[in-house]
């Protein structure tokens, strides 16, 4: 390893992506699996739990008020820092009132509590996509939102098991309070990192910081293809990953097998993934590592097809489930770096968060019917559809390579 990739890798810059993906990936699951464990718990009926579902709209709807935080600079720790603080401190608020509140008792109070939870979150999110597009060079992307993406990963898995877990040695009010402690890195990863520099400025009018972004972008050669890319690339990864334990549990596996294999395997294969990919792309580049991870990905889709026709093997599901996740690992670092890197800095936090709610459109209509068509071809030819439907995205990248990506 050469003395200048050392220091990337190990740059104070890559473990603030670290530590902000922490921060953002704790607060996930706290409105979702936490929270329903603790409304059965306190015997809510099963019809509200359903609803509090909804709670989690901010996510996909971020881009809504993301122009808001491209206008506006706070008067205090800069354009980015100024609006991740407010933001972490608001969070941490909403997460102590959601853990004072009572869902046996008032379940609609606590429904706005926890979607106060999600609104600052999906608010902090859109920050730190946007700090981490404008602090990190280009060729820097990767290896950071690599790191950013595992960072997310382990606080959600401290938030989701960890949770679950202290729940059973201490109160849900309890909980929150410590995952809202939790939230304290974040805030002093905010006050310790600096403020990125940026030529581009911000815009000069609400209009602007609303309109500009979008046409900006489709201004640009190839914008639709590029679009198409997006919603393309993962999808049969997505597709396939929907009916994983279905599939396992009908060949024979054990519930123990499949969660000890998934959390021995499939965990540190996805955080292994997502840091080999991080290095990858800093050594070859983005467009590159795409289109080989996007290959790794399908081959992985046709382990599950290997795995269907040779039936139960413990030591096949293990193999299986590595490999799946660190493709998916990596071609996730690889696409995440790609989308940052389309935008535009004046409008990073707005144009981020459209693209990035675009990211989550296939996961969501292209998974749908998936137990249908598994059910209806079987699980060789389900597969092997999947692996299919990975190629239309390398199609696509083969174009979107040839075009000018911005960079600010």
């Amino acid at each position: 390893m050469s003395i200048a990739l050392y220091h990337q890798i190990f740059s104070p810059r890559m473990l603030v992506s670290f530590l902000m993906g922490f921060s953002s990936g704790v607060p996930l699951l706290l409105t979702l699996s936490v929270l329903q464990a603790w409304m059965k718990e306190e015997g809510v009926d099963l019809s509200v739990i359903g609803l509090f579902s909804l709670v989690g709209l901010p996510y996909t709807l971020k881009f809504l008020w993301a122009p808001v935080l491209d206008r506006f600079t706070l008067p205090f720790l800069g354009r980015r820092r100024g609006w991740l603080l407010l933001c972490q401190v608001l969070l941490m608020g909403a997460l102590v009132w959601l853990g004072m509140a009572d869902p046996g008792k008032d379940p609609w109070l606590v429904a706005l509590a926890a979607l106060l939870v999600t609104f600052f979150s999906a608010s902090q999110d859109i920050v730190v996509d946007a700090y981490r597009r404008e602090d990190l060079a280009d060729n820097e992307l990767g290896l950071g939102s690599s790191l950013y993406v595992n960072g997310y990963r382990v606080g959600m898995l401290l938030a989701g098991s960890g949770g679950l877990i202290l729940a059973d040695l201490f109160s849900f009010q309890q909980v929150y309070l410590l995952m809202a402690a939790s939230l304290g890195i974040g805030l002093v990863t905010t006050l310790s990192c600096r403020e990125p520099e940026v030529g581009a400025g911000s815009p000069k009018t609400f209009k602007e910081a609303v309109l500009q972004p979008f046409a900006e972008y489709f201004s640009r050669n190839g914008a639709l293809l590029i679009l198409l890319f997006v919603l393309l690339y993962k999808v049969g990864d997505q597709m396939a990953s929907t009916m994983t334990i279905p599939f396992y549990l009908e060949l024979g596996f054990t519930k123990t097998q499949i969660g000890a294999v998934a959390k021995l395997f499939g965990f540190w294969a996805t955080i292994l993934g997502g840091l080999f990919g991080g290095i990858i792309i800093l050594r070859v580049g983005i467009i590159s590592s795409l289109w080989l991870f996007g290959i790794l990905q399908a081959i992985s889709t046709a382990g599950f097809v290997l795995l269907a026709l040779l039936g139960n093997s413990l030591s096949l599901l293990a193999g299986v489930i590595a490999f799946e996740n660190l493709s998916g690992g990596m071609g996730t670092a690889a696409y995440v770096a790609y989308m940052a890197s389309l935008t535009n800095k004046k409008f990073t936090a707005t144009q981020y968060a459209l693209l990035s709610s675009l990211m989550g459109i296939p996961r969501v209509l292209a998974s749908a019917p998936t137990g249908y068509m598994a059910e209806s071809m079987g699980w060789v030819i389900f597969f092997g559809c999947c692996t299919v439907v990975a190629i239309p995205g390398l199609f696509l990248l083969h174009w979107v390579s040839g075009l000018s990506q911005q960079s600010p």
